[in-house]
């Protein structure tokens, strides 16, 4: 299901449930039956009853609609499984991401970018904020990011500059954001992105849940209760600065050897007064040395 907020386009989409997302033989739970209610003359919210279903596992949804400039769906979602799942995905997103601002893109296309998001965002328990920019890879690539009583995570797009997509049909600049608060404490698990390769921007080639530690078990109620923030920017504010932009190139020394061997990072934060910070910077892989903080005018 997919929804808009004030002067905005559709974008991206939810769903109600995701079984076994980027691995073969995936499973999509359907909703069978919808029930309305009939809201009074004074309401500002519709209520929606739905009714899940797949050989999995049963479920029933609730959804309380209030439009506005940022949409907001409250969702109770009551599942019921078949069968022990434990590769589930709660408060699934599916978005399009085709190419962005990329040297060494693949398509011949007369758009500088082409995406319905350009970023995964997460607030974890831990009270970080955690970013990583999205990617149309060569092959199937699933990420996991490991949390416990997560505060947030959302599928971003945060390019909003028309002359980014120069699109007047499809109006990139103006499709949603999305953000998922849970309501209550969903304990342990972690927020997977997966990632599928994709050559047309009609494919949903992106996905982004939460999988709990714990498999859902055969016969027993599982209850989840989250808010569901459709707008420009839905992602609650924070202290800590924004990241507005990174950059990367060849980092060798120009006329050096093998320039190639080395890769440049650049990111620009704002609002960030430089004085007293210093840059702590780490790697998973490869060793980071000449880390510099300085300010951009």
């Amino acid at each position: 299901f997919r929804a808009v907020a004030r002067d905005m386009h559709y974008g991206l989409s939810a769903r109600g449930l995701a079984i076994g997302a980027g691995a073969p033989g995936e499973e999509f739970p359907v909703f069978r039956t919808f029930w309305i209610e009939r809201p009074g003359p004074d309401a500002t919210a519709l209520t929606v009853h739905a009714l899940m279903d797949s050989p999995s596992l049963a479920g029933a949804y609730r959804f309380v609609i209030r439009p506005g400039v940022t949409t907001v769906f409250d969702v109770s979602a009551r599942l019921f499984p078949r069968a022990a799942l434990d590769h589930v995905g709660v408060a699934p997103l599916t978005s399009m991401f085709l190419y962005g601002v990329d040297p060494a893109r693949r398509f011949d296309d007369f758009r500088p970018q082409v995406h319905d998001s350009d970023t995964l965002l997460m607030a974890n328990g831990a009270g970080e904020r955690l970013i990583r920019p999205l990617a149309n890879p060569a092959h199937v690539q699933t990420s996991a990011f490991a949390d416990r009583a997560p505060q947030g995570f959302g599928l971003l797009q945060r390019e909003r500059d028309f002359s980014a997509y120069q699109d007047l049909e499809a109006r990139y600049e103006a499709r949603p954001s999305l953000w998922v608060e849970p309501r209550g404490n969903w304990g342990a698990g972690e927020v997977q992105l997966v990632e599928l390769p994709s050559r047309s921007e009609a494919d949903d080639n992106i996905g982004a849940f939460w999988t709990p530690a714990r498999p859902l078990a055969a016969g027993r109620e599982a209850a989840f209760d989250y808010r569901l923030h459709w707008g420009p920017d839905p992602a609650p504010a924070t202290a800590l600065a924004r990241l507005v932009d990174w950059r990367t190139g060849a980092g060798g020394v120009p006329g050096g050897p093998d320039p190639g061997a080395r890769r440049r990072f650049v990111l620009d934060f704002s609002p960030l007064n430089d004085g007293g910070l210093a840059a702590d910077v780490v790697a998973s892989a490869g060793a980071v040395s000449q880390a510099v903080l300085h300010p951009n005018p």
